[in-house]
């Protein structure tokens, strides 16, 4: 039972294509072709009842991409759930089987590759990688896409060396890119950090405080702060702080010990240092002058 396949008749608007590498073997030592090839490649939607199982596993890596509904797939006794946008890559060798999803079964792109260079992205963590982006989703449709145009075209060493870069972008899209999404993660951390210390003003939050609230780390947290505000968590709390006195003393009639309590300072005196080491004058002087902005 090495090679096991649940789909008799094949599924409708499929897309299976079969790269002859044999057939033009010199063209398999080109430098750039070598790195990264692949050897099958194919789009199988709405796949009811697809079915594979490979005892001795493959000569190749296989890589899934789940465009739509859900599937499973075991790998050396590891299950794993994939769907809409997820992407998975079975290794080298590893016994394996995968199928669709009864209820909902998948559509996916998928392509058997080995190489050179493919031993320099992260092929035998068997991990499952969630496209977070529509952007990148689409770029995948693109690309692979793109695979099935040039391969229904001549096999020339040119095709060839492009299929390879190709192929390449793929495996760059899902295992390297997902920096841009790590980064716009970071975003969304620190625009909810912000949201719960605005929420908040009237308390004197820590660190850990803020820390456990968001369910981030401290270091974390320190880090992404500084790197999009430039300020430290707590510093940038302070720095809240103070425009919203400001603005407190400009729009209000409340004296100053009033606005210090309502943003959580029991000592005024403490309060007018942080307000002027802030502002670079003293609240009342600021609440009197002709000063209308809080940096």
């Amino acid at each position: 039972m090495e090679d096991i396949c649940g789909k008799a008749e094949g599924f409708k608007d499929e897309k299976y294509m079969i790269v002859p590498t044999e057939s033009f073997a010199e063209y398999m030592g080109h430098p750039l072709i070598k790195a990264a090839y692949l050897t099958d490649v194919g789009f199988f939607p709405r796949a009811r009842s697809h079915y594979k199982e490979r005892e001795e596993g493959a000569d190749q890596y296989i890589l899934i991409y789940c465009t739509d509904g859900k599937g499973i797939i075991e790998v050396d006794g590891q299950k794993i759930f994939i769907g809409q946008s997820d992407a998975f890559c079975i290794p080298r060798g590893a016994k394996h089987r995968y199928y669709a999803d009864e209820k909902e079964p998948w559509s996916i792109l998928w392509v058997h590759f080995k190489g050179e260079n493919v031993k320099y992205f992260p092929l035998e963590e068997k991990r499952l990688v969630h496209i977070h982006s529509r952007h990148s989703d689409n770029r995948m449709m693109v690309l692979f896409n793109l695979l099935f145009c040039v391969l229904e075209k001549n096999y020339t060493l040119g095709n060839f060396i492009y299929i390879s870069q190709v192929l390449q972008l793929i495996l760059s899209e899902i295992y390297f890119r997902e920096k841009i999404d790590e980064s716009t993660m970071q975003d969304r951390h620190v625009t909810m950090v912000i949201r719960f210390m605005y929420q908040n003003l009237e308390k004197n939050l820590s660190l850990q405080q803020i820390a456990d609230e968001v369910k981030l780390s401290k270091s974390y947290l320190n880090t992404i702060f500084k790197a999009q505000t430039g300020r430290a968590p707590v510093e940038f709390f302070i720095h809240l702080k103070m425009k919203e006195a400001c603005k407190l003393l400009k729009s209000t009639d409340l004296y100053i010990y009033e606005i210090c309590a309502r943003l959580g300072y029991e000592d005024q005196y403490y309060f007018s240092r942080i307000f002027k080491k802030a502002v670079g004058m003293p609240p009342r002087d600021y609440k009197n002058g002709d000063y209308f902005y809080c940096e």
